[in-house]
């Protein structure tokens, strides 16, 4: 099979396709003939082993796995003694973050899914890129705001980095929770953002949202790029700040640098701060699978790029210009 591997940590010039055995599967495992990728912040920090807080689990030297990839959609092609949710030919969507371990990583024809990662029936009626869009930024933007913000209808919600993989479907979802949300972008990301269902939508290039005069319930911050005492100035006095924190570029800690952050100043302030990381959950992405049938929630592509464009397609992810998620057609 055809397959993205690299053994070195660098830019994207260190990928390669090359041509590898199809990935054995265990009692527990599911083979998956992958028809489509996308492209995370994740990937980017596996591929250049960055920030150093990766390494434990990516290798300290090198890649301790050459495959690439977290989420995916595809269909069954064969599973393990052991598994009875699915079977050979159910068209699926899943994955888990950053690589697929020994595995071998999604972008590839075949990957394998293990109990570690998350895996259900692919959406009815949605093409195969659209559902490689959903697993890792949908089960995250679900999590932060379902179980850490605790979203109720009628509060109010600010999303910082509205237009990017989790901040498109924490627009969504905050609105289907029964929210008023208010999302933060780019000038030249507005108009997505508004389609996506936000009542208002600030640009951070005419307008400091931090000094809106505004206080909202919740604020989900998926850009990092103010300080935790700036975005305090809009929360209600017990609101509730998550930090999911993607932007930072520190070698040491970079993207985990803010929950840390939050974590510690947390027992000091009467609002509440919520550092958080997303976790692999198939029942998750059941739930985002109705909402999506039921038309509450849709994935937004920006750019797509074949399976040997895979360096093309992170480079792209790797200038943080990207808006909601890059995906690869296999």
């Amino acid at each position: 099979m055809k397959a993205i591997r690299y053994y070195a940590y660098g830019s994207p010039d260190v990928l390669r396709m090359e041509d590898v055995d199809v990935p054995p599967i265990g009692a527990d495992d599911v083979l998956v003939r992958v028809r489509a990728a996308a492209v995370n912040p994740l990937d980017w920090h596996f591929l250049r082993g960055l920030p150093y807080v990766v390494r434990p689990n990516s290798g300290f030297r090198s890649p301790r796995f050459a495959g690439i990839g977290g989420e995916l959609a595809g269909v069954v092609e064969q599973v393990g003694s052991d598994v009875t949710a699915f079977q050979p030919g159910d068209e699926v969507f899943g994955g888990r973050g950053g690589n697929l371990d020994a595995h071998g990583g999604a972008f590839a024809e075949y990957a394998v899914v293990s109990p570690k990662g998350m895996l259900a029936a692919k959406p009815a009626g949605m093409t195969f890129e659209q559902a490689a869009a959903v697993p890792i930024a949908a089960v995250s933007a679900l999590q932060a705001l379902r179980d850490r913000a605790k979203v109720q209808s009628g509060q109010t919600v600010l999303v910082n980095g509205a237009a990017g993989g989790v901040g498109t479907f924490t627009v969504q979802l905050a609105k289907a929770f029964g929210a008023e949300v208010t999302g933060v972008c780019g000038a030249g990301n507005v108009e997505l953002v508004r389609s996506l269902g936000a009542d208002e939508v600030i640009d951070y290039t005419t307008q400091d949202f931090t000094r809106c005069g505004r206080r909202f319930d919740v604020v989900v911050d998926n850009a990092a790029n103010r300080s935790i005492a700036e975005v305090g100035r809009v929360l209600t006095p017990k609101g509730v700040h998550v930090g999911v924190g993607l932007a930072s570029s520190g070698k040491w800690f970079g993207p985990v640098s803010r929950p840390l952050g939050m974590a510690v100043r947390n027992p000091f302030v009467s609002r509440r701060l919520v550092p958080f990381l997303g976790a692999n959950s198939s029942a998750d992405l059941a739930v985002l699978r109705e909402l999506i049938e039921d038309g509450k929630v849709a994935p937004a592509v920006d750019r797509t790029y074949s399976l040997a464009e895979v360096a093309d397609a992170m480079r792209y992810v790797g200038t943080g210009h990207a808006r909601a998620k890059v995906v690869i057609t296999v």
